[in-house]
């Protein structure tokens, strides 16, 4: 048979949410909501966004030697996915300021992993809303649209609010509702008409 040419008819997901649906067995993606921040052909990078650790940002905050706020110092780090696990990611609101390798991914949400952003949050000049996930989850090509054409992930257009301002727990279902379905109501058995 022939392929399809990589570049024809494709669509990006970035700035929208992948959701794992009941079926997805990953240990590292069960109950997920990723925020994917990029997508193309060569492949997709993204962020859990409802897996917080038992570990304070305080912890970054010490380890690059920084004094902070106590109440900044209380705000957890979320996994966010299973590759470099030593390396920060600031998600928050875009157009407040630009830090050094800050890149824009929609209108109202930025990506920056410099540490200038660490240490202007660390004095509240940071970002008003923000979250800092350790790690990533990451695609190569073509893997994504695979995961996708076996109903591993639900795909809802991205939203600030459900980022920034929805409680970790309800980070699913509030992303599910945006496109009328209850998460409670899927099965996980694979259905096939």
């Amino acid at each position: 048979m022939g392929s399809i040419s990589s570049n024809q008819h494709f669509e990006s997901l970035s700035n929208h949410f992948l959701v794992a649906m009941p079926g997805l067995h990953d240990p590292n993606f069960s109950h997920a909501v990723i925020y994917v921040c990029e997508h193309g052909p060569g492949g997709a990078m993204g962020l859990v966004i409802n897996n917080p650790l038992d570990v304070p940002i305080s912890q970054i905050f010490e380890q690059f030697e920084l004094g902070y706020s106590p109440h900044i110092g209380t705000q957890p780090l979320l996994s966010g996915g299973p590759v470099q696990i030593e390396r920060g990611f600031v998600l928050h609101r875009a157009g407040e300021r630009q830090w050094e390798s800050t890149q824009t991914i929609s209108g109202e949400v930025s990506l920056t992993a410099s540490r200038d952003i660490i240490s202007d949050i660390a004095i509240e000049r940071g970002p008003s809303e923000l979250i800092i996930t350790l790690g990533y989850a990451g695609w190569g090509p073509g893997q994504l649209e695979e995961e996708l054409a076996h109903n591993a992930w639900l795909t809802v257009p991205g939203d600030a609010d459900i980022l920034f301002n929805t409680p970790f727990e309800r980070r699913a279902s509030a992303a599910a509702a945006k496109i009328g379905i209850d998460l409670n109501m899927l099965s996980t058995d694979a259905g096939h008409a």
